[in-house]
């Protein structure tokens, strides 16, 4: 298996991966205040992350210049994982796994706006593809509600948070000084975890850590685990091996994960009319991974 098909496996893994923190987080939303749950999710993925660091770069102090750096991103990451969850506590996990898939879209124009960086035509049509599969996923095929723009208030919640996720993205290149990734990912954990510790001081003290219910605990390393340390790591060799535009295509593969995840965990399948979507962010998907290829030339296996 060649280093690029290793890229794609590896981010057919990390969107299942991300899929399931929609289908399990949905279960506990209720359950447990999200800074709280957020809060212990940052430590224990800052505390993998950190041994893996240590391992393989050495946790030096010139890494850590400019710590203000490292409460931006975790700041902006903060946000988004809280307001997932405080999305799922009313919105259904595949239209939330759909709201995701406008990360690129947004991500595209915070990177013009901070970055400069441009997007091809080719490009920009497959993220409106994908965007137009959201919006209907969204809004479950119904064009009334999508005329009226009759959207559920866990949605709405969920959007600012992947706009701070967006955000997130080019802020990343922005403020990165050279450090190894998975030492300035190190950083922004631990920065985000203090940050929700601090803000979210009230919810974790009256939050009965002993009575939790096992499935809240099991979610929790889940999603530190397997949804946090693990993602990242597959992230970044995925990023090594592949070009950004198909790292960033493997977004809209979520929704069809989630309805996976869903039909698993024994809930029913979305209707035929809200499928129409899901295709159209898997035609994103291929647009997206065809980006690039030279044209009338045979095309690689990867």
């Amino acid at each position: 298996m060649t280093a690029q098909s290793r890229g794609h496996l590896a981010m057919l893994l990390f969107s299942a991966l991300v899929a399931g923190s929609f289908s399990l987080g949905s279960m506990i939303a209720n359950d447990i205040a999200p800074m709280a749950l957020n809060a212990v999710r940052f430590l224990i993925a800052g505390v993998v992350i950190g041994v893996a660091a240590q391992i393989t770069h050495g946790l030096r102090a010139d890494h850590f210049q400019a710590p203000w750096r490292f409460a931006v991103l975790g700041g902006l990451f903060a946000i988004y994982f809280v307001l997932m969850f405080y999305g799922l506590q009313t919105a259904d996990p595949v239209s939330t796994a759909a709201v995701f898939t406008l990360t690129p879209v947004m991500a595209a124009v915070a990177g013009f706006f901070l970055l400069r960086q441009t997007t091809s035509w080719s490009l920009a049509f497959a993220l409106l593809v994908g965007a137009t599969g959201a919006i209907w996923v969204i809004f479950r095929g119904d064009i009334d509600a999508i005329v009226a723009f009759e959207i559920g208030q866990g949605e709405i919640i969920y959007f600012w948070g992947c706009a701070a996720h967006a955000v997130y993205t080019p802020m990343v290149r922005r403020l990165n000084r050279g450090e190894p990734a998975v030492v300035f990912t190190f950083g922004m954990l631990i920065a985000g975890a203090v940050i929700l510790l601090l803000v979210g001081w009230q919810d974790i003290r009256a939050t009965d850590w002993i009575n939790l219910p096992w499935l809240v605990w099991a979610v929790l390393f889940y999603i530190a685990i397997f949804a946090s340390a693990a993602t990242f790591v597959l992230l970044q060799y995925a990023t090594l091996h592949l070009p950004s535009s198909k790292v960033m295509a493997y977004t809209y593969l979520t929704p069809s994960w989630v309805i996976l995840w869903e039909i698993a965990l024994g809930r029913p399948a979305p209707g035929s009319i809200v499928l129409l979507g899901i295709l159209c962010t898997v035609w994103a998907l291929w647009l997206l991974l065809r980006e690039g290829r030279p044209a009338g030339l045979p095309q690689r296996a990867d």
